[in-house]
């Protein structure tokens, strides 16, 4: 594959492919481009053996004209500077183009957390909640969890921000367990965006779901999710990987027995009746529809001429370069981006928040049929916005309309000096 592309620069192309659009001023298009401020840390941390080991952490607040920050924080070697920098733009956009009363901020720790005991990860994650406490708070900047966190971590920052400050706010975070203030319905939200996407894409398109072929790369929370929603839809899923590599079969296999047997072994690899094939032969399968859902840049321009994919529903963030998106369109592969497809997590962490908030819990139903009605009306506010500017595709479209929601925001508002 060719150099791997800088997330956020990949957002700053996508705001101004869009920008382009639009009748905003280029000084405000260039203030949406960057965020307002980085927490950059280092956390000394003792370690099981008493060494004291030193982890690399940030925060990005990227924007709060529509309301309090909001985004995750994942653990993994890969995290930059730049890559939480456009994270916290992408929760940006996903909240507008959602239209939920947010801006979008995220965080990362340098680290691997296989290499670490629970112990030891529990103190990293309280070093870097001790960090994070002037920040955060239930009306400032509301972390949740990414990629290599859960509950577990939701739960120590939480009672790390509470004992500091000698308070009760479980509305500080999201996604916690739900004996800590958490939601039903929020492990399963990105994974049921991603399919109540896919479902209305190709109802768009007027295609038939049903018997429709599957491949899905990632098979994490959020890829796993999806595959066995879209499988309820009546759709075949005939590939899935993760970081061991991907398994085959064009019979089909059963999305929900294939988490079952990575639960067992840790990986998908040597499943029973599959093939083996490398990630990047699952990411070009002729198949009706392609799910993404591991980390950025897992298509690039070089690699999008081969895919045969007729459709790709984002589960991931930023799984596509802006070249990969050139090469798509003029090849009329029809994407739906992560800023939709994905947004489920942070709608019902902000169904969350509000649950926390009011002291009052919804039923895992009512969370589930929220989640349905706005998705839906942020699909067809997508279409309406790709029909009426004759748009080239469906991300502009989406970023068109969230652009403009927070271009509204911040001019209704006025600039404080």
């Amino acid at each position: 594959m060719a150099q791997e592309a800088n997330p956020f620069e990949s957002l700053q192309e996508q705001i101004d492919d869009a920008a382009a659009y639009l009748d905003v001023r280029g000084d405000v298009i260039e203030r949406l481009k960057n965020p307002e401020r980085v927490l950059e840390t280092n956390l000394s941390v003792e370690m099981d053996n008493g060494d004291v080991g030193v982890f690399r952490a940030y925060r990005s607040q990227f924007n709060g004209d529509r309301g309090p920050y909001k985004g995750g924080i994942r653990y993994h070697p890969g995290v930059t500077r730049d890559e939480v920098k456009a994270l916290s733009g992408w929760m940006v956009y996903k909240c507008a183009v959602v239209d939920i009363p947010y801006g979008g901020g995220k965080g990362g720790i340098v680290i691997d957390p296989k290499d670490y005991s629970e112990s030891e990860l529990e103190r990293i994650s309280r070093a870097f909640a001790k960090e994070l406490r002037p920040l955060i708070g239930e009306d400032r900047d509301i972390p949740a969890p990414d990629v290599n966190t859960g509950q577990r971590e939701m739960n120590w920052i939480k009672d790390t921000y509470e004992t500091l400050e000698n308070t009760t706010a479980p509305g500080v975070i999201t996604g916690k367990a739900l004996s800590n203030g958490g939601s039903e319905g929020r492990v399963e939200a990105t994974g049921r965006s991603t399919m109540l996407t896919a479902r209305e894409a190709f109802d768009y398109l007027d295609r038939d779901i049903e018997g429709a072929t599957v491949a899905v790369q990632g098979y994490g929370n959020a890829g796993s999710v999806a595959a066995k929603l879209i499988e309820d839809l009546g759709a075949t899923i005939v590939a899935v990987s993760d970081s061991s590599g991907a398994v085959y079969n064009p019979d089909g296999i059963d999305a929900r027995a294939v988490k079952q047997f990575k639960n067992e072994t840790g990986s998908v690899s040597d499943y029973e009746g599959t093939e083996a094939m490398t990630n990047e032969e699952l990411l070009t399968l002729d198949v009706d529809l392609l799910v993404p859902a591991a980390l950025e840049n897992a298509i690039d321009g070089d690699l999008a001429g081969d895919v045969q994919a007729d459709m790709i529903v984002e589960a991931a963030n930023g799984p596509l370069t802006p070249e990969a998106d050139e090469v798509l369109t003029e090849r009329d592969v029809h994407v739906l981006p992560d800023i939709l497809a994905n947004a489920g997590g942070v709608t019902v962490s902000y169904f969350e928040w509000v649950q926390n908030r009011q002291r009052f819990y919804w039923t895992e139903e009512r969370v589930n049929n929220e989640l349905e009605r706005i998705i839906v009306d942020a699909f067809d506010n997508l279409v309406d916005a790709y029909e009426t500017h004759n748009l080239p595709n469906f991300r502009t479209a989406a970023y068109v309309v969230a652009i403009q929601r927070v271009v509204d925001a911040y001019d209704s508002s006025g600039n404080w000096p």
